[in-house]
């Protein structure tokens, strides 16, 4: 009976003549290949794509000071793309405003209206010093002129819903397709009385509303500027009763 012979091998993988003969008789198996190949294929491709996608974000203004960098054919390509997505937004943008509605309406205006396109309403505050509420205004006015294919629509909570918590407000239901898809209760899920355009559209985003290339995620609108002051003035307020 053939007894196993026991061959000294002080490293498998090494890359030795005693090795390859070893290898040659299977005494010890293959070496495996380097994942270095690979890894370099992927970046080399992962900075390829980056390269030809390097236009991607830039709006018509930016292409147009780009002129003298890159390859006019090039250019051109990526400018009749802008102008195609800009021609396509201003077709779906029917909107561009906030819809105040009435409680006898809200079926027709709100449910039936999100299998035609993303419909938000802003179930606001009845009083005047709730300063979430009044932020949420300011950004509903904007965000109703930034993206017009989505509804944006504004009632008061208790008017919707007789003995709706004032603690409550605002509250922010998403609806598409008749079902509502999210709920914000307060502005404190998204950054409270300092909530921007910024997170209310990384919230459309999530939810598939808007996509991540979207145009119109560039603009800055001043109702911006405004929800800022009043973030300001809110914070000014808190900081004085603290010290009462």
């Amino acid at each position: 009976m053939d007894m196993p012979v026991n061959v000294p091998v002080d490293d498998p993988n090494a890359d030795t003549e005693w090795n390859d003969i070893l290898r040659a008789h299977k005494i010890i198996p293959e070496k495996p290949p380097s994942p270095t190949p690979i890894i370099q294929e992927a970046l080399f491709s992962a900075q390829q794509r980056a390269h030809e996608n390097r236009l991607e974000d830039k709006d018509l203004s930016e292409l147009h000071d780009l002129e003298d960098e890159e390859d006019d054919t090039f250019l051109e390509k990526y400018r009749q793309q802008r102008l195609a997505e800009l021609s396509t937004l201003q077709k779906t943008s029917i909107h561009g405003q906030v819809y105040g509605i009435q409680k006898p309406d809200y079926a027709r205006d709100v449910t039936e209206a999100s299998s035609k396109y993303w419909v938000l309403v802003h179930l606001a505050s009845s009083l005047g010093t709730n300063v979430e509420s009044r932020i949420l205004t300011e950004l509903w006015r904007g965000m109703a002129r930034k993206y017009g294919d989505i509804k944006f629509c504004e009632m008061r909570a208790d008017l919707c819903i007789e003995g709706y918590p004032e603690r409550n407000t605002p509250t922010i239901l998403v609806y598409k397709d008749g079902d509502i898809r999210k709920q914000i209760v307060t502005l404190a899920e998204l950054n409270g009385p300092r909530t921007s355009v910024a997170d209310l559209e990384r919230m459309l985003l999530d939810l598939g509303a808007i996509k991540e290339n979207d145009v119109r995620m560039k603009r800055r609108d001043s109702e911006e500027i405004v929800r800022q002051q009043i973030g300001r003035s809110a914070a000014v307020q808190e900081d004085d009763d603290d010290w009462d």
